[in-house]
């Protein structure tokens, strides 16, 4: 018994699916979306390798996620404030504060953030501007320009 193929009709009345349902769309999207976390993963991981021991950044005075405590201290030198918490789990946590005075009103804040004494993070209180520029090798402290 052989089953009769339907015809395949094209309506022409019909609506086109949305833009942001359409497949090209969808997979460039979805691309873009692997790739942004990618780089986000691996790019920190390419940098570690290119300078394992953080002796660039060091020479340069700039601080990076992973460096431990005397990295950082031998980077930028030692902190104005350090505020020591632990969690509920006993993890060490400490919040270092430098101070950057651009006159004797004008103060900045950099903030760096340590677990178990290795660097999680931090930011910079300031303007949103910021103008980088070659910092002497002599001074642990750089001096940051709004």
């Amino acid at each position: 018994m052989a089953t009769e193929s339907q015809p395949i009709s094209f309506d022409p009345n019909a609506e086109e699916p949305s833009f942001i349902r359409r497949r090209p769309v969808r997979i460039i999207i979805y691309t873009g979306l692997v790739l942004f976390l990618l780089m986000a993963v691996v790019w920190p991981m390419i940098v570690q390798l290119g300078d394992p021991n953080f002796e660039k950044h060091i020479a340069q005075h700039r601080v990076m996620v992973g460096m431990s405590k005397e990295q950082v201290l031998e980077s930028w030198g030692g902190p104005q404030t350090i505020n020591t918490t632990f969690t509920k789990d006993g993890i060490r946590q400490e919040e270092w504060i430098f101070e950057d005075w651009e006159s004797s009103a004008v103060v900045r804040h950099r903030y760096l953030y340590f677990e178990e004494g290795i660097l999680m993070g931090g930011w910079y209180e300031g303007t949103r501007e910021r103008q980088f520029r070659e910092l002497p090798a002599e001074k642990p402290h750089p001096r940051i320009q709004p």
